[in-house]
């Protein structure tokens, strides 16, 4: 059974190599947009990168830890659309993605947005929690990859 207590931690507070396990892993990567695996070097400028767009208005993005385990990171990014909802954690910690996703949806409703959007790859199954509660999707081509976006409604 997965622990249920969770931790949301700045990024300039954790090591950016620690990430270098999980975002190198292949079960991770197929539900990325293609890329390089992460060095030393990459893994650093990507968290430089997410500290900054934590400091933009409208965003928050945090690692995740599981009872003290580095699971990930998420976050609420600017995007095409408006803000995206970001999710990305090890496959071990996938049953924890729900309690993640309520969480964000608080912070979004904190930063005053009122709907923000989730793009998941096509080769994903469509979610019928994501497709209930939507305000609509379509199909969006980034980054040469085709996904589905799902509108979601901050209440």
């Amino acid at each position: 059974m997965l622990a249920t207590t969770i931790n949301y931690v700045k990024f300039c507070d954790i090591n950016p190599d620690d990430f270098l396990p999980i975002l190198n892993k292949e079960q991770v990567r197929n539900h990325l947009v293609h890329h390089p695996l992460f060095d030393s070097t990459s893994i650093h400028a990507w968290v430089e990168d997410k500290i900054n767009c934590n400091q933009m208005e409208g965003c928050r993005v945090r690692a995740v830890y599981s009872c003290d385990t580095l699971a990930g990171w998420c976050g609420i990014q600017k995007d095409n659309e408006g803000y995206e909802i970001a999710i990305v954690i090890s496959e071990s910690f996938w049953g924890i993605g729900s309690l993640i996703f309520k969480e964000l949806m608080g912070w979004a409703k904190e930063l005053g947005h009122k709907e923000v959007v989730i793009h998941l790859l096509e080769t994903r199954p469509i979610y019928k929690f994501l497709k209930k509660n939507s305000l609509k999707t379509h199909s969006t081509k980034m980054l040469g990859r085709k996904f589905v976006t799902y509108h979601i409604s901050v209440q």
